[in-house]
């Protein structure tokens, strides 16, 4: 079974993760739905399983809290934060710094 890689993204308000998530789509994935607040994303996390965080904004206890649960996604955040996979120093990078993360491996459980 061939699941698409799932990327989640996390943002301060709805007008950031709007733009976030313009910068991150790609037909090479599947884009989940964003979140705004914390108690959002982890309920995201729970439900859609994405293999990648991209967090902006000011998120570095989501962040850290999602490195400790789930030690295998990999997380794309704006800032240098303790748990983070890559750092993008703007938009731009985004979907780039997505596209060169390792794929997850494995069996699919």
């Amino acid at each position: 079974m061939c699941r698409a890689l799932k990327v989640l993204c996390v943002a301060d308000d709805e007008a950031s993760l709007a733009a976030l998530r313009r910068a991150a789509v790609s037909a090479e994935w599947e884009l989940s739905p964003g979140a705004t607040t914390e108690t959002d994303a982890l309920a995201l996390i729970d439900s859609e399983r994405p293999h990648v965080l991209v967090a902006f904004g000011d998120h570095s206890q989501l962040v850290s809290l999602v490195h400790e649960r789930f030690p295998g996604m990999r997380i794309v955040t704006d800032r240098d934060l303790p748990g983070a996979t890559a750092v993008a120093s703007s938009l731009d990078e985004v979907r780039g710094l997505v596209k060169t993360l390792p794929r997850p491996g494995g069996p699919v459980r």
